[in-house]
């Protein structure tokens, strides 16, 4: 489990610089609207990824977190390569991302529910 975490932890990271280099991008460039919105996207998951990664390992809660990353993944990366390269990798991808990132907080939120108490 050490190396999921680990795994988590490295997207966590690679999402926040990419969150913010996408969002210098954004300022720069006509259409930066949505280019802001797939970095704020990447920004604001990577944190609870980073967490989770941080956190003693969990199964619920790194499936939570990998669910996050793959969302956040098709969701800004379809953004992303819509606004930078003229790109529509697939049909569907943001929406899918969107679904996806709406079911990993969902999951999160289960885990910290159904959780046993310590005592």
């Amino acid at each position: 489990m050490r190396l999921w975490s680990n795994l988590i932890c490295g997207l966590a990271g690679l999402y926040g610089a990419t969150g913010v280099a996408l969002a210098a991008v954004s300022a720069h460039r006509a259409g930066g609207e949505t280019l802001m919105t797939a970095a704020l996207f990447l920004l604001v998951h990577a944190a609870p990824m980073l967490a989770v990664a941080l956190a003693p390992p969990r199964r619920a809660l790194l499936t939570g977190a990998s669910i996050l990353a793959l969302g956040a993944a098709l969701f800004s990366g379809d953004l992303a390569l819509r606004m930078l390269a003229d790109l529509k990798p697939w049909p569907l991808a943001a929406p899918t991302g969107g679904v996806l990132l709406i079911l990993g907080w969902l999951w999160l939120a289960a885990t910290g529910l159904t959780r046993k108490s310590p005592n």
